[in-house]
C-alpha cells in the first residue's frame, strides 16, 4: 500500500485509470449492449417484453445494491483481490447463462451472479480512482468511463454478428471470456493510504455520519431518479426502431452511434468539470435535464434523419453527466469517505435501475409502444435535475470547488453533522 499525505493527481493514478476504463467497458459496455439480446430472449422463451427486461434490470440492481458490499471488503482487504474475485463470478454468470431454459435461469446467472461479480469491480476501482486524484478528478474520471462509450460502439454490432454466426448462446460463450479480463484489470490496482483517513473511523462510523447528513442524503435521492431513467434507450431503442419497421443491423448501428457521441460528452464534461469555477452538481444538473427532454423527444421522431440526430445527442448528455455524478460525491463526503459513500449510493439509486427497463416494458405492453416509456423515462431525470439544485453553493458562483473540499473536516465537521 502507498502512503501519501494527498492525493498524488498522477502517478500509479493513471494505470488505476487504465484498469478503469477496461473495467467500465466490460461491465457497462456489455450492459448497454444488452438490448441486442433483448429481441432474442423474447423470441427464445416467447415471454412479455417486461419480463424479458427483468433480466438487464436485476443485474443493474444486483451491481448496485451489492457495491456496499465490495466497498467494505476492500476497505478491509484492499481493492486488488476483491476486483479479481468479481470478475470471475462475472465471467461464470456468463457462462451459465449460455445453457439456460428458462427465463429464471438467466435471472439467476446474469443478473444475480454476473450482477454480483459486477458489484465488486466497478465501485471499488471507482472509489480507488478518486483517492489518487483531486484537481484533475473530473477528468481522470471522465477519461476512464470513457471505456463504456468505447465498447458500447463496438460491442453493439459485435454483439449482432455474433448472434447471427453462433446465436444467443455461443455469443453469450464469448462474452463470458470477455467479462474473465476483469481479473488482469484487478491486478493493476494499488490501494492508497492518505493522511486523513484515521480521522473518518471505521466503516460504521461513516455510516452513521453519512446517514445524518442532509446534502448527502438529498444527492443519493437525485441520483435514484436519474438511474430510473437512464437504462432505458439502452434496454428498449433497438426494440423501438423494430417497431418502426427497422432492420436489426441499422438499429444496433444506432446504438453504436449514441456511443461514439457518449464518448465525446465524457471527455468534454470531464475537462469541464476541472475548468469551470463553483460545484460541480451545476453541471450534473445541465446535463441531466437535457437528458431528460432528449429522451421525451424521442417518440415525436419518425424520419431516420431525426432518430439518428436524438441519437447523437443522447449520447452526448448522458455520457457528458457521469463523470461530473461521480465527481459530486468527494465534494460532499471527502475522500476519506468515498468507499463507504459511493457503495451506500450505488445501492440505494438500485431502486432505480431494478425498476426502470420493468416498468417501460410494461408500459410498451399495455400501451402497444414506447411512447409512454420514453417519455415517463425522461420525466425521472428531469425529476432528479430538481433535486439538484437543492444541494449545497448550488447557486453561489464564487463556492469553493472540490479542489478545497478534499479534507474530510470541512465537508463533515464533527458539531452539526445533520445540518445542511
Amino acid at each position: 500500500m502507498a502512503h501519501r499525505a494527498e492525493p498524488p493527481d498522477g502517478g500509479w493514478g493513471w494505470m488505476v485509470v487504465l484498469s478503469a476504463f477496461f473495467q467500465s467497458a466490460l461491465v457497462f459496455g456489455v450492459l448497454r449492449s444488452f438490448g441486442v439480446f433483448f429481441v432474442e430472449f423474447v423470441a427464445a422463451f416467447e415471454e412479455q417484453a417486461a419480463r424479458v427486461s427483468w433480466i438487464a434490470s436485476i443485474g443493474i440492481a444486483v451491481q448496485q445494491f451489492g457495491s456496499p458490499v465490495g466497498s467494505a471488503l476492500s476497505t478491509k482487504f484492499g481493492p486488488r483481490p476483491v476486483v479479481m474475485a468479481g470478475g470471475i463470478l462475472a465471467a461464470l454468470g456468463m457462462l451459465l447463462a449460455s445453457f439456460a431454459t428458462s427465463l429464471t435461469h438467466l435471472y439467476l446467472s446474469i443478473g444475480l451472479l454476473s450482477g454480483s461479480g459486477w458489484a465488486l469491480t466497478f465501485t471499488p476501482t471507482l472509489a480507488c480512482l478518486s483517492r489518487y486524484f483531486s484537481r484533475r478528478r473530473s477528468l481522470a474520471t471522465g477519461l476512464a468511463l470513457t471505456g463504456v462509450g468505447l465498447s458500447s460502439f463496438a460491442f453493439a454490432p459485435l454483439f449482432q454478428w455474433l448472434l447471427s454466426h453462433y446465436a444467443w448462446r455461443g455469443a453469450l460463450l464469448l462474452v463470458s471470456a470477455l467479462s474473465l479480463h476483469l481479473v488482469a484489470c484487478g491486478a493493476l490496482l494499488r490501494p492508497l493510504s492518505l493522511a486523513e483517513d484515521p480521522a473518518v473511523g471505521g466503516p460504521g462510523a461513516q455510516l452513521t455520519c453519512l446517514l445524518h447528513h442532509g446534502p448527502f442524503l438529498r444527492y443519493t435521492v437525485a441520483l435514484t431518479l436519474i438511474n430510473t431513467g437512464y437504462f432505458i434507450p439502452y434496454v428498449h431503442l433497438v426494440a423501438h426502431l423494430r417497431d418502426l419497421d427497422w432492420d436489426a443491423l441499422p438499429a444496433a448501428f444506432l446504438l453504436s452511434v449514441a456511443a461514439i457521441s457518449d464518448l465525446v460528452g465524457r471527455v468534454a464534461s470531464g475537462c469541464l468539470g476541472d475548468a469551470v469555477p463553483g460545484p460541480v452538481a451545476r453541471l450534473l444538473m445541465l446535463w441531466t435535464t437535457l437528458t431528460g427532454v432528449i429522451l421525451a423527444l424521442f417518440p415525436v421522431a419518425q424520419a431516420p434523419t431525426a432518430l439518428v440526430a436524438l441519437s447523437v445527442a443522447y449520447g452526448f448528455t448522458s455520457g457528458a453527466l457521469t463523470p461530473v455524478a461521480f465527481s459530486v460525491l468527494p465534494e460532499l463526503v471527502g475522500t476519506g469517505r468515498i468507499y463507504c459513500g459511493l457503495g451506500l449510493v450505488q445501492m440505494v439509486e438500485s431502486i432505480g435501475g431494478l425498476l426502470g427497463a420493468p416498468l417501460s416494458g410494461y408500459l410498451r405492453d399495455v400501451t402497444g409502444n414506447y411512447t409512454a416509456s420514453f417519455v415517463v423515462a425522461g420525466a425521472f431525470l428531469l425529476a432528479g435535475s430538481g433535486v439538484l439544485i437543492t444541494l449545497p453553493h448550488f447557486f453561489c458562483f464564487s463556492a469553493p470547488t472540490s479542489k478545497a473540499q478534499d479534507p474530510v473536516t470541512e465537508v463533515l465537521p464533527k458539531e452539526g453533522l445533520g445540518e445542511d
